[in-house]
């Protein structure tokens, strides 16, 4: 006997949902650890090294995770993830309330709280098309839901934390993160069937081989090296943008509510078209889908800016920027779950994740290079150059057939 539709869409919705609580509680720690980093130790390096911190781990923990979660399956490693990172987000506040956490000892529960970060969301993305299929879901639509979810989660994850660091302080607001990976365990418990037979059925590899089997299916998998190189370079475009060159231009207007504005649109603009794209599933084409919104997401914008602008215009770039980037993670995410063999997906999403968070850093300290030399117009038009480059040189040709 079949199940109801509620019963079979409900391992989904809790996978979404789940999903949301981590993110919402990454994004509470995005606020939080820089300013609880400043309170121990007043000085820009603590802030710089937080970040390091906090961006090393999920770069290991991508190259390494991806072949555990594969191994001993999605839903387990999904669980062990968000409690690892829960217990060490708790240990933080505690601390603190007991005055036992100097600078060293956040960095120290920074790192091992985000070294399960990229394999937690490898996990729970890789049990996205067997749920999916459960629910009666087109892939591409649920590819959608996950992203307008997270869209959502972050934004309400920092505006969170924004409140309670008002009210109270920045190691309380790393409660409501706690309280976000509990919330997801138990999602994941009581609402995901246990289907937890290792992903990986083959012969068992080495551990050496394991971790590199990601990366070795990426590169000789034409269509993967492309998206792969894509995102890598054009998000450390997007950070360069994020964290120097619109704060440089927000500065230069003498406004400082500008830069939150930017960042409003970019974010609603985002939301709106993650979920304009479930709405389209697999009617639209995707491969000239992806094209189009590829060109209005990457260069004009900064083109825009780099003109100085009323700031209406420049807002209104800025949303349709958003608005065309919104649908272009769905897009590349159902692809890649469509190809990547079930026994490796959580590597290979690992080491997807692995490469873009190494490239970010790049991104920013080549943003502050370019401005030096270039100027802040000077560099604006250089990053809508190299968003051109990169479509050039990686987003055509044979390899993108099967996208």
């Amino acid at each position: 006997m079949s199940l109801p539709p509620s019963r079979r869409r409900a391992p989904l919705v809790a996978l979404l949902a789940g999903d949301g609580c981590s993110r919402a509680g990454n994004a509470v720690t995005v606020v939080a650890i820089p300013l609880l980093a400043l309170q121990l130790d007043p000085s820009p390096w603590s802030v710089t090294i937080a970040g390091v911190a906090a961006t090393a781990p999920i770069v290991i923990g991508g190259t390494m995770g991806g072949v555990l979660v594969d191994r001993f399956g999605f839903r387990s490693a999904s669980i062990v993830a968000d409690a690892a990172s829960g217990i060490t987000v708790l240990a933080i506040p505690v601390l603190a309330a007991a005055g036992l956490l100097p600078i060293w000892v956040l960095l120290l529960l920074v790192f091992a709280s985000n070294l399960l970060d990229a394999p937690g969301n490898a996990a729970r993305l890789s049990q996205l098309p067997e749920l999916a299929a459960l629910a009666g879901v087109p892939l591409e639509k649920a590819a959608a839901a996950q992203a307008t979810v997270s869209r959502t989660a972050a934004m309400l994850g920092v505006s969170a934390a924004g409140v309670v660091v008002a009210f109270a302080s920045a190691a309380g607001a790393l409660l409501l993160t706690a309280g976000a990976f509990c919330c997801a365990i138990l999602l994941t418990v009581r609402c995901i069937p246990r289907s937890d037979a290792p992903a990986s059925t083959g012969p068992r590899s080495s551990n050496r081989e394991g971790m590199l089997a990601g990366f070795a299916f990426i590169w000789r998998t034409p269509l993967f090296r492309a998206v792969v190189m894509m995102v890598v370079l054009t998000n450390a475009i997007d950070i360069a943008g994020a964290t120097v060159l619109r704060p440089l231009y927000a500065d230069r207007t003498g406004d400082p509510s500008v830069l939150g504005l930017m960042a409003a649109c970019i974010a609603g603009g985002g939301l709106v078209g993650a979920a304009a794209s479930g709405l389209l599933g697999d009617r639209v084409p995707r491969r000239p889908l992806f094209l189009v919104l590829f060109v209005l997401a990457g260069a004009p914008p900064y083109v825009i800016l780099a003109c100085e602008p009323p700031l209406p215009v420049a807002l209104g770039a800025l949303a349709i920027a958003g608005l065309a980037g919104g649908p272009l993670n769905p897009l590349i995410d159902s692809a890649i779950l469509h190809l990547v063999p079930p026994g490796i997906r959580a590597r290979v999403l690992a080491a997807i994740s692995a490469c873009v968070t190494s490239a970010m850093p790049l991104g920013s300290f080549f943003a502050g290079a370019a401005v030096g030399g270039f100027g802040l117009d000077g560099a604006m038009l250089a990053a809508a150059a190299l968003y051109i480059a990169v479509l050039a040189a990686t987003g055509f040709g044979a390899r993108w057939r099967e996208f």
